[in-house]
């Protein structure tokens, strides 16, 4: 009997031992479950901007190939990834199937000079800027896209370019002068300005700038031209600051 009772103390401590061992084992488990997708959420990769745009661009070309926008903005984030050929792919991809494209071809030239072709680079630049000549508004608009890949020389030639064919265009001396404006060249700015205040004296922007520089300008005098469009809104202030 005392064999037996001790039998049973003896198993009971058993079984209570075996029960915290798989207690143990089964925390263990669950902890390490825990541990691995805590590591799994941590290793998720999230896309980069370039990437998710990359993505868009994709299926914009999936559906349209001939989209030349497309495949300049492409161009744009392989020059700044500094994949040099497929930049320059998409470039000219862009201007096959617009060969107006100024902003791609700009961003050849800028492409170019970025892998150390600056003779290749400088050749293209002068062919687009004779190509360009056939008109004031394509050589601004060559000029300005020359201006955003910071190629100041080139982007001044097609801004005089411009003048010459348009020597009297309001809008081509303000935008010629407020970029000298933004070159801190007052005294170009000034004379660009001038004129094409001169032109149209009804640009108050001109008129600000012009000030700035301590040129004193007066805007013309005139005649309301929508006075009954002038009377409903001076109403709907009115209604307005009487609530």
């Amino acid at each position: 009997m005392g064999v037996y009772m001790g039998t049973i103390k003896e198993g009971k401590k058993m079984t209570k031992s075996f029960r915290m061992l798989v207690a143990g084992l089964v925390l263990a488990v669950l902890f390490c479950g825990c541990e691995l997708n805590g590591n799994k959420r941590d290793q998720t990769v999230v896309p980069t901007a370039d990437e998710l745009k990359r993505e868009e661009l994709s299926k914009r070309l999936e559906r349209r190939w001939d989209d030349a926008n497309a495949h300049y903005e492409l161009g744009k984030i392989y020059l700044g990834d500094g994949m040099w050929s497929q930049a320059e792919n998409e470039f000219a991809i862009a201007m096959g199937y617009d060969p107006v494209h100024w902003g791609s071809a700009a961003g050849i030239v800028r492409t170019l000079v970025e892998s150390d072709q600056n003779s290749k680079a400088k050749i293209l630049a002068e062919d687009y800027i004779r190509r360009a000549r056939y008109s004031a508004s394509a050589s601004l608009l060559l000029g300005k896209a020359f201006q955003k890949e910071y190629f100041d020389d080139y982007a001044l030639t097609c801004f005089e370019q411009a003048l010459r064919i348009a020597p009297d265009s309001a809008g081509l001396n303000k935008e010629v002068g407020f970029y000298h404006l933004s070159k801190k060249d007052d005294v170009r700015a000034a004379s660009y300005l001038k004129h094409s205040f001169e032109i149209d004296p009804r640009q108050a922007d001109v008129a600000r700038a012009l000030g700035r520089l301590g040129i004193a300008v007066e805007l013309p005098r005139g005649k309301e031209p929508n006075p009954r469009r002038l009377d409903k809104l001076l109403q709907k202030q009115d209604e307005l600051l009487d609530r």
